[in-house]
C-alpha cells in the first residue's frame, strides 16, 4: 500500500492517479474512515492510560471502601476498553482493506490510458517472419505432431488444461534451463518455491485472493491459495524482516507452477497455450535501495530481452499504460513476441512483464532496511518474467514451423535438447 500518512498531503495527486488508472476507489470515504479510526485510537489509548493508573493505585495502601471503589472502577474500565478495542479493530480492518485498494503512484512517463492499445511500443527487435506458406497456429501444429493434447487435458482436469508430450516436453525443459543459465549469469540466486501461499502474502503483494474477478484459486478453509506466479512467494520471503543495507540488492529467481482462474479470459487471443489455468514460469525478483529501483528495472528488462533475442524471435517492448498497470506497479514494461498463428495474419502477444513496485509491496509486507543514519526505511521491490514457458513455446512453435509441418529448434536450445527438429513420432 502507499504511505497512508500522505492521504491528505498528496490528495490531488492520489485522486488523479486513481483516475488515470481507471480504478473505482472512494478516497474521501477512506479518509473519513481514517479520521474515525484515529479518533477511536485516541479513546482506546486514553482508556488504557486510565486502566494503568487504576492498577497502579491498587498497589498502594488504602482502606476497604477505597479498594472496593477502585475495583469497581477497574472493572468498568476493562469493559469499556474491551468495547472500544473491538470497535477500533472493526474499523481498522475496514480501513486497512480500503487502503489496500489505493494504487501505487505511477511513473510520470507511464502512458496514460485505459487499455492495451493505449500502451506505447518503445522498441522493436527484428521484423516479423514471413512464410512462403500459410503458417499454422500452435494448436494445429501441436495436435498434428502429437506434442500437445488439449482434449485429454479438458477431459481429465477441465477446460484450459492440457498435456505436453513427446519432444515438446524436452523442449520445455531445455527452455527452462536456457533461461535459468542466463539469469544465473547475472547474479540471481535460484529457488524452487512453494505452489501455495497464505492469503496475507497475496494481499501484501497486491493480489486479490477472493471475489468474482479474482484470478486466484483459494484453498477453502485453509487461509491459503495456489500461487499465480513466484512473485508472490519470492516477495513474501522476507516478510517482517529488517534487511542489512550491505546485503542489497538481493537478486532471486524462482521456478514455480502458476495457477490462474483466468476469469473473463476468452476469445481467439486466449486460444491454446496462450491463456491457461496452469503453467510453469521462471521469475526474477529484486529487493533494492529506493534510489536504485529505476536502474534495476532496466536491468530486468535487459535480461528478458537477452533471453528472447537469443531465441531469434521478433518482439517489441511496450511501456504499459496506466490503466493496465495493476495496483502495485509504479511502471511496467512488457515484451510482446510475434506470433504468426495469432489472429488472421499474426499478432504480437505478451511473453514477459517486468514491474517496479517501489515500496508499495514492502509497506504491506513490512520489509525494511536500516540506512546509514540508523533510520528504518522500506525497500523497493521489483519483479520480472524470465520465461513463462507456455507462451514462449507458442512463439517458438509458430515462428520455427516448416512447410512440412515439422518445427525447427532454435539454435541456442539444441545443446539442451539434443535434437534440432520436432517431428511426429511414428
Amino acid at each position: 500500500m502507499i504511505d497512508i500518512r500522505e492521504l491528505r498531503s498528496r490528495y490531488d495527486e492520489i485522486k488523479k492517479n486513481i483516475s488515470d488508472r481507471y480504478m473505482n476507489v472512494d478516497l474521501d470515504r477512506i479518509i473519513a474512515d481514517q479520521d474515525a479510526r484515529s479518533a477511536l485510537l485516541q479513546e482506546v489509548e486514553a482508556l488504557r492510560a486510565r486502566r494503568n493508573e487504576n492498577a497502579a493505585k491498587m498497589k498502594g495502601r488504602m482502606d476497604g471502601e477505597t479498594r472496593q471503589a477502585l475495583i469497581a472502577e477497574g472493572k468498568a474500565l476493562k469493559e469499556e476498553l474491551a468495547e472500544k478495542e473491538a470497535e477500533f479493530n472493526r474499523i481498522d480492518a475496514v480501513f486497512q482493506a480500503e487502503a489496500r485498494t489505493i494504487p501505487n503512484y505511477a511513473h510520470p512517463d507511464a502512458p496514460v490510458g485505459k487499455e492495451d492499445k493505449d500502451s506505447l511500443a518503445i522498441r522493436f527487435h527484428l521484423e516479423p517472419k514471413k512464410f512462403p506458406f500459410k503458417p499454422k497456429d500452435h494448436v494445429q501444429l501441436g495436435e498434428e505432431l502429437d506434442v500437445l493434447d488439449f482434449d485429454s487435458g479438458a477431459k481429465v482436469a477441465g477446460q484450459k488444461f492440457y498435456y505436453i508430450k513427446n519432444q515438446l516436453v524436452i523442449l520445455q525443459m531445455a527452455l527452462e534451463r536456457y533461461a535459468m543459465d542466463i539469469v544465473l549469469k547475472h547474479g540471481f540466486t535460484p529457488f524452487i518455491t512453494p505452489d501455495i501461499a497464505k492469503e496475507e502474502i497475496l494481499q501484501g503483494i497486491g493480489f486479490n485472493p477472493r471475489g468474482e474477478e479474482s484470478n486466484i484459486y483459494t484453498l477453502e478453509g485453509t487461509g491459503t491459495c495456489l500461487v499465480g506466479t513466484a512473485e508472490i512467494t519470492l516477495g513474501g520471503y522476507y516478510q517482517n524482516t529488517i534487511l542489512d543495507k550491505s546485503d542489497l540488492p538481493i537478486r532471486m529467481t524462482g521456478l514455480s507452477h502458476c495457477f490462474r482462474r483466468e476469469a473473463g479470459g476468452a476469445g481467439q487471443y486466449s486460444k491454446g497455450l496462450y491463456r491457461v489455468h496452469q503453467f510453469s514460469k521462471l521469475e526474477m525478483f529484486i529487493y533494492c535501495l529506493p534510489e536504485d529501483s529505476d536502474r534495476f528495472h532496466q536491468e530486468i528488462l535487459s535480461i528478458e530481452e537477452e533471453i528472447f533475442s537469443g531465441l531469434g524471435l521478433a518482439y517489441r517492448v511496450v511501456d504499459t499504460a496506466t490503466g493496465d498497470l495493476g495496483a502495485p506497479a509504479y511502471r511496467k514494461f512488457d515484451i510482446e513476441a510475434w506470433m504468426p498463428g495469432r489472429g488472421d495474419g499474426g499478432e504480437y502477444g505478451e511473453v514477459t512483464s517486468t514491474s517496479n513496485c517501489t515500496d508499495y509491496q514492502a509497506r504491506s509486507l513490512n520489509i525494511r532496511y536500516r540506512d546509514d543514519d540508523g533510520k528504518i526505511r522500506f525497500v523497493h521491490m521489483l519483479n520480472g518474467t524470465a520465461v513463462a514457458l507456455s507462451r514462449a513455446i507458442v512463439a517458438i512453435m509458430e515462428n520455427y514451423q516448416n512447410e512440412d509441418g515439422t518445427i525447427s529448434v532454435p539454435e541456442v536450445l539444441v545443446p539442451y535438447t539434443g535434437f534440432d527438429l520436432i517431428t511426429r513420432r511414428s
